[in-house]
């Protein structure tokens, strides 16, 4: 049994930390509640092997609200690792994870940076918000944007775009880029359009 799996263990008994848990310390600058990242890790590992989340069959998707809470924990464990390793705020270590991580959209094929849509039935809308998802942080210039959506699709892209800004909030532009926001993600995959049929 890994150590931190151990440690957490002994602490449900009422035994004290083991040592390395309890060296960090304690100013509130620096601080997060070391016990927390080995019990979080235990949850993880618990979900995966416990709850139908590991070796599933073709088809079977795992439990959302499962797949909700263990990606972002280990998002949460891995800002915490960078945070303390490189002694910076936990707002600063969530944007170099943020950074870090990259979406990946099964509905879009990259050919050398043209990015191609696999699902032809997808609206304008649906494949703005595919393409942004899959571009994640980079975002995306309107004229990018415009030579991947198909070609009968460019007349309103603009329309498209402004609607998707201002009246569902699920994208943003800033300095001519266009990025998804935390609701284009959410209705992205919420959705099921990041599936190829």
């Amino acid at each position: 049994m890994p150590l931190a799996l151990k440690g957490d263990t002994q602490l449900h008994k009422g035994a004290r930390p083991p040592p390395r848990l309890n060296e960090a310390p304690r100013d509130r600058s620096w601080f997060s509640p070391p016990c927390e990242r080995p019990r979080t890790l235990r949850v993880i590992y618990d979900i995966r092997n416990k709850r139908d989340t590991a070796h599933l069959g073709d088809g079977i998707d795992p439990n959302v609200q499962d797949a909700t809470l263990v990606i972002s924990a280990i998002d949460w464990i891995l800002a915490e690792f960078v945070r303390l390793y490189h002694g910076i705020t936990a707002n600063e270590a969530q944007r170099i994870i943020s950074d870090l991580v990259s979406r990946q959209a099964p509905v879009v094929e990259d050919f050398d940076g043209f990015l191609k849509i696999l699902n032809p039935k997808l609206s304008v809308s649906d494949r703005i918000l595919v393409l942004l998802y899959q571009r994640g942080t980079e975002g995306a210039t309107f004229d990018e944007l415009s030579s991947w959506v198909h070609p009968k699709m460019r007349k309103n892209l603009k329309r498209t775009l402004e609607q998707l800004e201002h009246d569902k909030t699920q994208i943003h532009m800033s300095r001519g880029v266009y990025q998804i926001t935390a609701a284009g993600i959410k209705q992205a995959e919420h959705s099921k359009i990041l599936q190829p049929t």
